[in-house]
């Protein structure tokens, strides 16, 4: 499987992106193994599941560039990025 995935941390900052194994990619994100996100705690908020890498990346990258997408997401989770 693959995933695509929301964290947030402490600023309420969030980072989107997409994996195969959920658990050790939010690890690296917390270690500091990811540039992007170093020097920040982040937790899970909000993953998708796909069994196509392929859709994994096209949907990341949806989410990404299209401010429509972000945002639609964005108020569908609006409580799990509030808590």
């Amino acid at each position: 499987m693959y995933y695509v995935y929301i964290i947030q941390n402490e600023k309420k900052e969030i980072y989107t992106g997409y994996t195969s194994d959920l658990r050790k990619r939010l690890a690296e994100h917390n270690s500091g193994h990811v540039k992007s996100t170093r020097y920040h705690k982040w937790s899970l908020v909000y993953y998708e599941a796909y069994k196509s890498e392929k859709d994994a990346r096209l949907r990341e990258m949806q989410l990404k560039k299209s401010s429509g997408s972000k945002r639609w997401l964005k108020e569908r989770i609006k409580n799990s990025l509030n808590s």
